[in-house]
C-alpha cells in the first residue's frame, strides 16, 4: 500500500470517529435530558443521569482532539493538490477547537446542584435557574461553533474535486460545498436570524433537508477516503524560502 492510500485510509478513519464520537451527545444524551423551555426538568434529569451527561462530555471532547488529528492526515493527504485550500481548512478546523472548552459550563448543574456551604444562599428555584443559564451559555456559544463546522468544509469540497479521479468524487466535493452553506444556514436558523428576515419562509424545514444533503456528503466523503481515497498526485514543486 502506497503512503498516500495510508494517509487517506488513516484520514477516513479519524473522520469516523469524528462522526461518531460527535453524534453521541446530539443523538443520544441531549433528547433524554434537556427539556426545552424547563430549567428544573433539565437540572434533574442531569442530575438523574450523571453517569450519561458526563459522557455526552466526554464524547465532544474526544470529538475535538480526533478533528484535530483528522486535520493532520487531511493536510499530508492533499498538501499536494492546492496548499493555500489545505491551509485554509486546516485554519477553520483549528479556530473550531476553543469553542470544545464550552464544554464546560455543562457542568453547572452538578456544581450548583452539589451541598457546598456558599450555595446555601440561594434558594433551589435560583440555583436551577443559574444551571439554566450556564446551559444556554453553552448552546448559544455551540450555535457559533457551526459557522467553523460549515466553513473547513468549503476547502475540504474543494480539494476533493480536485484530486478524485472520477465521477463519484466530484460528486462528494459538490455535496461538502454545499454542505457547508448547511451548516452556517443551520446557524442562522438556530440563533433565530431567519426567523426574523423569513417570517413566513418554513426554514426550519429547509434547514433540516439541508443538513440531510451535508451529512450524506459526510458520510460518503469518509467512505471515499476509508475506500477509494484521491489519486496519486506529483510531488509538490519545492517553494523558494
Amino acid at each position: 500500500m502506497n503512503s498516500n492510500r495510508k494517509t487517506s485510509r488513516i484520514a477516513g478513519l479519524w473522520y469516523l470517529l469524528v462522526a461518531i464520537f460527535g453524534s453521541f451527545n446530539t443523538m443520544f444524551v441531549e433528547p433524554k435530558l434537556y427539556v426545552s423551555g424547563d430549567a428544573a426538568a433539565t437540572v434533574n434529569n442531569i442530575l438523574a443521569s450523571e453517569r450519561l451527561f458526563r459522557l455526552g462530555i466526554l464524547s465532544n471532547l474526544i470529538t475535538t482532539i480526533c478533528f484535530l488529528f483528522l486535520a493532520n492526515a487531511l493536510y499530508k493527504l492533499f498538501k499536494s493538490v492546492d496548499k493555500d485550500l489545505v491551509r485554509l481548512m486546516v485554519i477553520f478546523i483549528i479556530a473550531s477547537v476553543p469553542l470544545a472548552y464550552l464544554e464546560m459550563l455543562k457542568f453547572a448543574p452538578i456544581l450548583l446542584s452539589s451541598k457546598a456551604a456558599y450555595l446555601s444562599a440561594f434558594e433551589p428555584a435560583q440555583l436551577q435557574a443559574l444551571a439554566k443559564v450556564f446551559l444556554d451559555f453553552f448552546e448559544q456559544g455551540f450555535f457559533i461553533s457551526y459557522i467553523f463546522f460549515g466553513l473547513w468544509m468549503f476547502p475540504l469540497g474543494l480539494l476533493v474535486f480536485k484530486s478524485g479521479s472520477g465521477f463519484i468524487s466530484k460528486v462528494i466535493g459538490v455535496l461538502l460545498i454545499v454542505g457547508c452553506f448547511g451548516y452556517l444556514f443551520n446557524f442562522l436558523s438556530s440563533a433565530g436570524y431567519l426567523s426574523a428576515i423569513f417570517l413566513s419562509l418554513n426554514y426550519k424545514a429547509i434547514t433540516s433537508l439541508w443538513m440531510t444533503i451535508t451529512i450524506v456528503g459526510e458520510i460518503l466523503c469518509i467512505l471515499w477516503l476509508l475506500i477509494k481515497g484521491p489519486k496519486d498526485q506529483k510531488p509538490a514543486s519545492i517553494e523558494a524560502s
